[in-house]
């Protein structure tokens, strides 16, 4: 399996575009149908293209399935700007909020596809290894912003950043797969509310003077 289905890119506009409707055509059918019960032929006749197709930009259902999951990584780990007020901008719990409503937002849009990931997850050592591969680099970004507090006077200096940064991003995310994924019934302010005090109170987060 090639990481995000990264066989060479397409050569034309043409090859990249049946390569894009190929990709969205597989997130359709993984969400209805589950990895398991998806055929390479589902995918094909969802992308409107031809069976054969399908192999001149992907190995297997896995690879085209690493493909979406890489998608829905970017749209998690960069789903745009988050939206801080101008007088909060330098104030570290606006934005680590700002941050949790932006993640917990983008994993609603992509919470079905979580489930996909976590049921392939659970019978895949590979794709299990690619996850944890994807959730380091959410770990590691916490972790740069817990380090620039902690260089600021602002935070916890005995923590470890990266071991920190590991398991708030680990609750975090878990929330977010109760709440969207499972189904668990908790209003979005509550959510963003909750993650917060909590990863304030983690790092022992102190006011800027």
């Amino acid at each position: 399996m090639t990481t995000g289905g990264a066989r060479t890119r397409p050569a034309t506009a043409r090859g990249e575009r049946t390569r894009a409707a190929l990709i969205v055509a597989a997130r359709t059918v993984f969400e209805r149908d589950g990895f398991s019960d998806s055929r390479l032929t589902d995918i094909t006749a969802e992308a409107s293209c031809a069976t054969g197709s399908f192999y001149t930009y992907f190995d297997s259902k896995e690879d085209i399935l690493d493909a979406v999951l890489a998608e829905a990584q970017e749209d998690m780990l960069h789903p745009g700007m988050p939206h801080v007020e101008p007088e909060s901008a330098d104030d570290p719990t606006a934005i680590i909020e700002a941050a949790n409503r932006a993640y917990f937002e983008a994993y609603r849009r992509n919470a079905q596809l979580m489930l996909v990931r976590e049921q392939v997850a659970g019978i895949s050592p590979e794709f299990r290894d690619i996850r944890r591969q994807r959730g380091e680099v959410f770990a590691e970004r916490n972790a740069k912003l817990i380090r620039d507090l902690q260089s600021r006077g602002l935070a916890d200096p005995d923590l470890d950043p990266l071991a920190a940064a590991r398991a708030l991003s680990g609750m975090v995310s878990r929330m977010a797969y109760h709440c969207f994924a499972l189904g668990d019934e908790i209003p979005m302010e509550e959510l963003v509310f909750t993650a917060t005090r909590l990863w304030v109170n983690a790092i022992g987060l102190r006011k800027s003077s």
